[in-house]
């Protein structure tokens, strides 16, 4: 077994006549994989948050709150809503909707409904609704410009949060690659290097304890 003495930093950088060929080989390694690691998850990170972010104010832009017509009876009963028309107030909001907060996601049920596109084309879909809706009652649903049904767009300040994380987590993933690579050929090298010491010190270990007289 190889003994390991106290670590130095940066000696396979100084001039050393016990320093071989492998060892230089790792100093670049090490350096390399440093700066790829850093780069990687720095340009990774940047680039996935400014995409986010973008995407998000894109939703913002042109996603726009229409009003939609149930088509039939929703389930449930309208008691239920009755008493906490106060709290939650009157308007609907469909399925990715999270501006009434969670609460306000227990009082709804799923119906369908109909509205009408910008271009003037009618559509259908399910929204959630409060339950016992009437056939004809207004809800408040998201579109896109086709027309589709959408989510709320996500708040400026919601937009920054999740543009930060999916770009941490980007960027750690895209170092972990370079970092991970770095290691293993380090590792490589480090077993090479000890094979390279073992069998030196089998070769000229016996000779050292020969009577020289």
């Amino acid at each position: 077994m190889a003994f390991r003495g106290p670590k130095v930093w940066l000696w396979r950088w100084r001039r050393n006549p016990l320093k071989r060929r492998a060892d230089a080989v790792e100093a670049w390694v090490v350096l390399g994989a440093w700066v790829v690691t850093v780069l990687a998850g720095v340009i990774a990170g940047l680039t996935a948050t400014r995409g986010v972010e973008h995407g998000l104010a894109q939703e913002r832009l042109q996603w726009r709150p229409t009003v939609a017509l149930v088509t039939g009876k929703a389930p449930g009963s309208s008691s239920a809503s009755a008493g906490t028309n106060g709290k939650t107030g009157s308007a609907g909001n469909n399925a990715g909707d999270a501006g009434d907060g969670r609460s306000a996601d227990t009082l709804r049920v799923w119906a369908k409904v109909r509205w009408t596109a910008a271009d003037g084309t009618a559509h259908t879909g399910q929204a959630r609704v409060r339950p016992g809706s009437a056939a004809g009652t207004p809800v408040t649903v998201w579109t896109d410009p086709g027309g589709r049904l959408v989510s709320r767009p996500a708040t400026a300040t919601q937009a920054r949060t999740r543009a930060g994380v999916i770009g941490g987590l980007a960027g750690v993933c895209a170092a972990a690659v370079p970092f991970v690579g770095g290691r293993v050929l380090r590792g490589r090298l480090e077993r090479r290097r000890m094979d390279q010491w073992d069998a030196e010190w089998a070769r000229f270990g016996p000779l050292w304890g020969r009577k020289t007289w």
